[in-house]
């Protein structure tokens, strides 16, 4: 990431050179950390560290040994994933390129921009993965089978 996208993206906006629904929109972004005797703590604000307002929040933990999350597409949404506990990994698709990271630190979230597929895998036992998003639950946002999110990127192009 060069320094402008890093400016642009920690200050809410994602830099007009990337594309949305391109992998390298994905990015991470690191979070405040203030730390003391008492242990640290990290924040989001929305529209400031993330380049959307946030609507809602959700988290995933318990998840077995094995076990993949995600495995869907969403058109508009945005979000920010961040390891609130433990680690996992993200495999991001954008139809073209892949491109998998891995979180393990509270202060580090991953952007993903719209018409990004993602699987989640590879979670510790500890896992506690937080996921912040740019809109209220929307069942007709998701592309939930590969081919039709593949078809709907190749119409896009």
């Amino acid at each position: 990431m060069n320094e402008s996208t890093a400016k642009s993206i920690s200050h809410g906006r994602i830099a007009n050179e990337i594309e949305a629904g391109s992998v390298d929109a994905c990015r991470l972004i690191r979070l405040p950390v203030f730390e003391d005797s008492r242990g640290a703590l990290s924040f989001v604000e929305g529209g400031r560290h993330v380049p959307f307002e946030i609507a809602r929040a959700y988290f995933l933990y318990g998840i077995p040994d094995g076990a993949k999350r995600g495995a869907h597409a969403h058109k508009a949404l945005q979000q920010l994933v961040i390891a609130i506990a433990g680690s996992f990994e993200v495999a991001m698709d954008d139809g073209r390129r892949q491109k998998v990271v891995r979180l393990d630190s509270p202060s580090v979230g991953l952007y993903i921009c719209p018409m990004i597929w993602r699987d989640l895998l590879a979670f510790s036992r500890d896992a506690v993965c937080l996921v912040l998003a740019s809109e209220p639950y929307d069942e007709a946002d998701y592309f939930r089978c590969r081919d039709e999110y593949l078809a709907a990127i190749k119409e896009r192009r």
